[in-house]
């Protein structure tokens, strides 16, 4: 349907409808925000590099007039151009000038299709929903491992502090057992000496009895006493020989009796001397015992000297290390095979071929796995010079009790 209207009316119309045709094709395309301070309108255009004035409506002309191609931002003439894609709700990002109107969308907005026969959707809505769920899910995820690590920091704090208040504690025993075994080894020079104190003396004695003037004999040494009391030769002494021997130098008065000749015999048996004195026993007895306690406190103090200034690591079927105060790491061997007796051959782990002693072997491990509700080395030992003996508790090492006969258990 048609409607009439004056010629001077229908100027106008046509006149806007051109107009408007003019400032939509006049748009400039494919800059930012931070950019449009150099695209005002107006009669010239200064490149952005500063190497060329050119008319303003040259710009986006679909011909490149400016070497760094600042002056077709919407259109594919310039090689070295950008499109900048504004994606409203998205991210906004710059493509290659030439791709605008390729027939391909790459601005979730569409704005680099502006001419294109391509069907683009705004797609820039969806893309942001998505991406601001994935972006809060990764910071929930952030959220939470920035919890459990700060769980782990005080754990670590709390497992610090009780490693500190264990390490005072073996630092008390150990001072503990350096005071005993300092006792001890007082104790057993003492009775040491005491023993030998009552061997001299007795001694000393038996030589003034027998040194004495109603005695015209003086033996030389218990061997030589024995052989001269064994008249017959026979390796034993009996009474009859004692008295042959003694008799000559007993008074009238009084003969030998067989108690005196039993007892004047065994004193030229090499021994019985320290058998038949009760001190020297109690001596010797006392001193066996004061060694047995020292041999005791010393492994006690090893095991904690040893625990005080190192740090050992064990990682099963790779390596054994020791690490000191200092922070010098030492290899005490690597994974050897398994070392247990044929009835259990997993209880017990070797390592071999760590790293060389000084003037000494390669060190070499000999791990025992005990049964425990967990796992822990339990005590480290170097019996024999770059020899190491450690514990470790494990519930792996843990067998069931089994009551039939002929069934074996497997690790």
């Amino acid at each position: 349907m048609f409607t009439n209207c004056s010629l001077g009316h229908c100027h106008i119309v046509i006149a806007v409808i051109l107009w408007s045709i003019c400032v939509d094709s006049r748009k400039i395309r494919g800059i930012s925000l931070s950019y449009k301070r150099f695209y005002r309108e107006r009669k010239s255009f200064l490149c952005i590099d500063g190497s060329k004035m050119i008319p303003f409506d040259q710009v986006n002309d679909d011909y490149c007039d400016c070497m760094d191609g600042s002056d077709e931002p919407g259109t594919a003439a310039c090689p070295n151009g950008r499109f900048y894609c504004t994606n409203l709700g998205y991210r906004s990002h710059y493509i290659p000038s030439s791709r605008v109107n390729d027939g391909i969308c790459d601005c979730c907005d569409a704005s680099d299709e502006y001419r294109s026969q391509t069907p683009c959707q705004n797609t820039c809505r969806n893309l942001g929903q998505r991406e601001r769920a994935e972006v809060e899910g990764q910071t929930r995820v952030l959220g939470e491992r920035l919890r459990l690590k700060q769980l782990l920091i005080e754990e670590g704090v709390l497992t610090w502090r009780e490693k500190q208040a264990q390490l005072r504690d073996l630092q008390r025993v150990s001072d503990d057992l350096q005071t005993q075994l300092d006792d001890l080894r007082k104790e057993e020079a003492r009775r040491k000496e005491e023993a030998d104190s009552l061997r001299e003396r007795e001694i000393g004695a038996r030589d003034t009895a027998d040194n004495s003037p109603t005695s015209p004999y003086r033996p030389e040494s218990p061997i030589s006493v024995f052989k001269e009391l064994d008249s017959n030769r026979d390796g034993s002494i009996t009474v009859d020989e004692v008295q042959a021997k003694l008799s000559p130098v007993q008074d009238e008065e009084h003969a030998l009796s067989e108690d005196e000749a039993v007892i004047k015999g065994r004193r030229g048996v090499p021994g019985s001397l320290a058998d038949e004195d009760p001190n020297i026993k109690a001596a010797v007895s006392a001193a066996e015992k004061a060694a047995a306690d020292l041999k005791r406190v010393e492994d006690a103090y090893e095991t904690v000297y040893m625990e005080i200034r190192y740090i050992y690591e064990l990682c099963p079927f790779s390596q054994v290390t020791q690490k000191s105060a200092s922070g010098e790491v030492v290899s005490l061997g690597k994974w050897g095979s398994w070392a247990g007796p044929p009835e259990n051959p997993y209880c017990q782990m070797r390592y071999e071929s760590g790293e060389p002693c000084w003037q000494g072997p390669t060190r070499n491990t000999m791990v025992m796995l005990i049964c425990g509700t967990e796992t822990a080395l339990r005590s480290v030992k170097e019996p024999s010079k770059c020899q190491y003996v450690m514990e470790l508790q494990t519930p792996v090492s843990c067998q069931p009790a089994l009551r039939q006969r002929g069934i074996h258990s497997e690790l």
